[in-house]
């Protein structure tokens, strides 16, 4: 598959530092990817020879993240014992939804307390990725303005968001803001489930369950909210149909 160009570019006020932590959201019931959640968590589905989360913890590692927190609800117990295995080289935190599923933007905001610094990447679990010309995680480092953005969202053209069946999510105009979808059109970018965000983000939101597309309308109504097209391979692996076309593309190379 051709690999896109990178074609938004931000000038950094000074260079910035490696992101340290991240985030995987991990605490979702996986409705969509029935019948294979009836016995595991969404992120144990296998593909490409292992499970969801695995990908994601190989990416944090090739970008030297040493810290990660994972938020757990549904079926958390195999869950954490497959964390406490296979996140053994890095620093595991666990935020535990116990008795209520908080979204994803209610989740991030109870993990807070878990997060040591105040620049993060937060990760979906329901995604899987290849790498193009760059290291993704870097790349979204590297373009990170402080004085500019609340959050850096990494986009894929809808013409190349592999199993995905939506009508996009985002426009982005020439500075790389991130604009909201117009009702009734298609909209060029979907969100791929990876950015980076400042604790800021989460300021003025309501305690307990909440979107966080509740935090992203925020953000682009003050112009804060930016976008980076990825240049690699996405996936978006949310139904059992889904891991099988992945797994078919995958092993075609």
């Amino acid at each position: 598959m051709k690999s896109l160009s990178k074609t938004i570019t931000f000038k950094n006020k000074k260079p910035q530092s490696l992101i340290r932590t991240a985030m995987i959201l991990a605490a979702g019931f996986g409705k969509r990817m029935r019948p294979l959640t009836a016995t595991r968590p969404k992120p144990l589905v296998e593909v490409g020879g292992k499970p969801l989360i695995d990908h994601a913890l190989d990416h944090l590692k090739e970008s030297g993240i040493t810290r990660v927190v994972v938020n757990t609800h549904y079926m958390s117990e195999p869950l954490e014992a497959h964390l406490r295995h296979t996140a053994k080289d890095f620093d595991l935190q666990i935020s535990r939804e116990e008795d209520t599923l908080l979204e994803t933007g209610g989740g991030i905001k109870k993990a807070l307390p878990l997060i040591q610094d105040d620049l993060f990447l937060v990760i979906s679990s329901d995604n899987f990725w290849l790498d193009g010309t760059a290291n993704s995680i870097e790349l979204l480092t590297r373009h990170w303005d402080d004085e500019k953005m609340d959050a850096l969202l990494l986009l894929v053209p809808l013409s190349h968001a592999d199993c995905y069946n939506g009508q996009g999510d985002f426009h982005m105009n020439g500075m790389g803001q991130i604009q909201p979808k117009i009702p009734g059109k298609v909209a060029p970018f979907v969100f791929s489930g990876i950015q980076i965000m400042s604790k800021r983000f989460l300021e003025n939101t309501p305690d307990g369950a909440f979107r966080s597309q509740y935090i992203r309308d925020q953000a682009m109504n003050k112009g804060r909210l930016y976008g980076l097209v990825h240049d690699g391979i996405w996936f978006d692996v949310s139904t059992p149909k889904a891991v099988k076309v992945t797994d078919t593309i995958l092993r075609r190379g």
